[in-house]
């Protein structure tokens, strides 16, 4: 009856578990332990961050420079409005982080709010601009066309001298 107990918690009866010794049948293994990934460690892609202020109508990104009391140059959304603030919070009182005396009804027109900042965002760059990969080493033979190409390219490769 013993040998089927269901629990094998610590401290459930222990005094019976010790009188049969240690449970462990395999033997563990010797020496360190293999790597996980047996391919090495992979370098860390390094992506560049970029910070731009952005169109809240149509997310172009707008130069560093813009002057935001005009219209975006792709849509002719006007810029200079609570949407494109960085104070712009929808869940807080009048939709603004700054204490603003008045709210403001229409969040994508211009207005003339004194405490305006335009939102800043940050952002992955989609290009690299590192050097490029190292391209593998290639031969003096044209790339195969069929499969009876690439199985004599192969044959070439491994053919003794």
């Amino acid at each position: 009856m013993d040998s089927d107990r269901k629990y094998r918690q610590n401290g459930y009866m222990d005094s019976d578990r010790e009188s049969k010794g240690p449970r462990d049948d395999r033997p563990k293994p010797q020496g360190p332990r293999p790597p996980i990934d047996v391919t090495g460690p992979r370098l860390p892609r390094l992506v560049q961050h970029v910070a731009a202020s952005r169109c809240f109508n149509c997310s172009t990104a707008l130069p560093a420079d813009f002057d935001f009391a005009g219209t975006c140059p792709k849509c002719n959304a006007e810029l200079h409005c609570c949407k494109q603030c960085s104070h712009f919070e929808p869940s807080t009182r009048f939709q603004c982080l700054k204490p603003i005396p008045v709210r403001i009804a229409m969040k994508d027109k211009a207005n003339e709010c004194s405490l305006f900042a335009p939102r800043v965002t940050v952002a992955r760059e989609g290009t690299n601009n590192g050097p490029p990969p190292p391209s593998p080493p290639t031969m003096n033979s044209p790339a195969p066309r069929n499969l009876d190409d690439a199985r004599s390219a192969f044959d070439r490769l491994f053919k003794k001298p």
